[in-house]
């Protein structure tokens, strides 16, 4: 039997430079499993769910490769959704409009957490 996966991720504040993302996974009460992402944009930290809300896929064909290559924007590798870091809307692509999950992201001292809404 595999150890649960817990209900919060965390990391150290400096390990999330500008232009950097990580990935991790949530476990929910209900034993379902959230796959996430975090990601610095120019200083603003935010999370996600990676999954896109075109498409249904994980953001990241390749692991935890979010940016466009301009690095401005977040990019679904699997029909090119366009996705502004800091609010998650679709900008471009096959749905405008269209929202990212957001996940809780909160400092505690030198340490980012993620956790799921309620």
């Amino acid at each position: 039997m595999s150890d649960p996966v817990p209900a919060v991720w965390s990391c150290p504040v400096d390990a999330l430079g500008p232009g950097e993302t990580a990935v991790f996974q949530l476990g929910r009460p209900d034993g379902r499993v959230v796959r996430g992402f975090i990601v610095n944009h120019r200083g603003e930290i935010r999370a996600y769910v990676n999954h896109c809300p075109h498409a249904g896929t994980p953001l990241d064909l390749w692991p935890n490769e979010f940016y466009t290559e301009d690095r401005e924007h977040l990019i679904c590798a699997t029909h090119g959704a366009v996705f502004h870091p800091v609010t998650g809307v679709c900008v471009e692509g096959p749905c405008p409009g269209a929202l990212l999950d957001w996940l809780i992201v909160r400092r505690d001292g030198d340490r980012l957490v993620v956790s799921c809404p309620p």
